[in-house]
């Protein structure tokens, strides 16, 4: 009996772990989120240069993602995830002491090389042990979970940023780091049960990139998991510009304003877990991206009527994140589920294209959010659709061969 318990209390305390790195790239972005208007002013530039620290972050965390996934079937999961977090740790210091605008973009680039090892091994971690339903269950309740970190991240970061400035964020974000490669050193386990010396071979990946782009599901799965976050990103890249510089909310309170929409994607996640496995995954997904929709289309559809409050920018965002975690685990479950023995680089495409699009999104975003809300909530709307699209015009049609092929 004492062994079964402390098995459990193993097992707890790896599952806490794995989640606290799984939200090592949201609150990266969330936390300082609060000073972006701030980082402006002290380095004398609009908000298209600062939104840079935003969109810079996700192309480094996607173009590293390419890599650690077949490092890790390669050479396992825990090395890998060391590396990363002592690379994340020494970037973020340089966040911290950053002179310049340049400096903190080149910065934020090095500190996503290090931060994307969190939502790729630990995503492949859960796969290594769960079965692909199971899967998807732990990873509703991971997210949930997970979903804390951005949800208090805006309101800390607020008030870091209103008692002591905008580098306190990053000191923050140094300590949070070095708990977690500290814990992972001492507990995490190898998971990799299948290390291929192959994966990590440029024809290997190449081929292995190429194997996973051919599978119809697996497309269409990537494409949901990425327009769902575009439109995440799309909140995060313009909502401190239209929240505090239009609306002309403070830094602490505009932290309040993200908690709600982080409640809302809580939600989703509680309900994808509890009803996964009854309904399944693709119904799941319907109904997810259907809420999706609603919240996109209200939200532009109060601009359209000239309703440009906290109220109606906030509440149809918290509609949509409510869909997205229905959908989220979903869709990352179904697209990882069917290759266990490359679970890693599946993984780390399926973040590649997420994060690449996102981080397109941002950009675009960024460029309008100073003088209107109209940007983001554009995109929000078009990305829902385009996540319902995906579904019922590439996976849905797959699952029907599939079905008809038994």
């Amino acid at each position: 009996m004492a062994g079964v318990q402390m098995a459990r209390a193993d097992s707890l305390i790896v599952a806490v772990l794995l989640t606290a790195l799984v939200a090592l790239g949201p609150i990266s972005t969330d936390l300082y989120l609060p000073s972006l208007p701030s980082i402006g002013r002290d380095f004398g530039v609009g908000a298209a240069e600062v939104q840079l620290t935003l969109s810079v972050f996700l192309a480094g965390f996607a173009c590293s993602q390419l890599i650690y996934g077949p490092l890790s079937d390669r050479f396992g999961r825990r090395p890998v995830i060391l590396i990363g977090l002592a690379v994340y740790l020494l970037a973020t210091l340089l966040c911290m002491v950053a002179p310049s605008i340049e400096v903190l973009i080149l910065a934020r680039f090095l500190q996503a090389l290090g931060a994307c090892v969190g939502p790729v091994l630990g995503r492949a971690v859960v796969r290594d042990v769960y079965g692909r339903e199971r899967a998807a269950q732990v990873l509703s309740y991971m997210g949930m979970a997970m979903a804390l970190a951005p949800a208090f991240g805006p309101i800390i970061g607020g008030y870091l940023e209103v008692w002591f400035g905008w580098q306190a964020n990053f000191a923050v974000l140094a300590v949070f780091a070095l708990v977690i490669l500290v814990a992972i050193q001492a507990t995490l386990p190898e998971t990799n049960r299948w290390m291929d010396p192959a994966a990590t071979r440029p024809g290997r990946l190449v081929s292995t990139y190429l194997e996973l782009l051919r599978h119809r599901s697996y497309r269409g799965y990537v494409m949901i998991v990425s327009f769902s976050y575009a439109g995440i990103f799309s909140f995060i890249s313009g909502s401190a510009f239209i929240l505090i510089g239009i609306l002309g909310l403070s830094p602490d309170r505009y932290g309040f304003c993200f908690a709600a929409i982080v409640v809302g994607f809580m939600i989703g996640t509680f309900l994808s877990g509890r009803l996964t496995r009854r309904l399944g995954l693709e119904r799941m997904i319907q109904l997810g991206t259907a809420v999706q929709c609603l919240g996109g289309l209200l939200g532009l559809a109060c601009y359209g009527a000239g309703l440009v409050t906290v109220v109606t920018i906030v509440g149809p965002m918290v509609v949509f994140m409510i869909g997205t975690g229905l959908v989220m685990p979903n869709a990352q479950a179904g697209a990882i589920g069917p290759f266990p023995k490359t679970a890693g680089s599946a993984s780390a495409l399926l973040g590649f294209v997420q994060m690449g699009l996102a981080a397109l999104v941002g950009i675009a975003v960024g460029h309008g959010s100073e003088t209107s809300a109209l940007p983001m909530m554009a995109v929000i709307a078009l990305v829902a659709l385009g996540a319902a699209l995906s579904y019922w015009l590439v996976v849905r049609p797959s699952a029907a061969v599939s079905a008809e092929a038994d």
